[in-house]
């Protein structure tokens, strides 16, 4: 299980990502300019809070077992749930939880 949750890390990596540099592409770097976009309709507005919500979820339990087992390295799921999204870090992060036990 752990190789798909790897692999699902990797997808959930690159798959968002060909869309932001598309995007990128076409308006610039423009960061502001991005999140307007993320709200441009209440149905856009609604996945955004969405996934905000999941990625202060999963930020608040892998802060809280990284304390209980001391498991540092599980902390780059964060910044990979924050510059990525929700679809790397939570994958990575059962990937990082589940390599102990192999």
């Amino acid at each position: 299980m752990k190789w798909v949750f790897l692999a699902l890390t990797i997808w959930g990596a690159i798959h968002p990502m060909y869309y932001f540099f598309q995007w990128f592409g076409e308006n610039g770097y423009d960061l502001m300019g991005m999140v307007d976009a993320w709200h441009v309709n209440t149905a856009a507005s609604g996945l955004v809070w969405d996934l905000t919500i999941a990625a202060v979820a999963l930020t608040a339990w892998v802060i809280w077992e990284t304390l209980q087992n001391r498991d540092w390295l599980r902390l780059i799921s964060i910044p990979a749930t924050f510059c990525i999204g929700v679809s790397c870090g939570l994958p990575l992060y059962l990937f990082l939880r589940m390599r102990q036990g192999s």
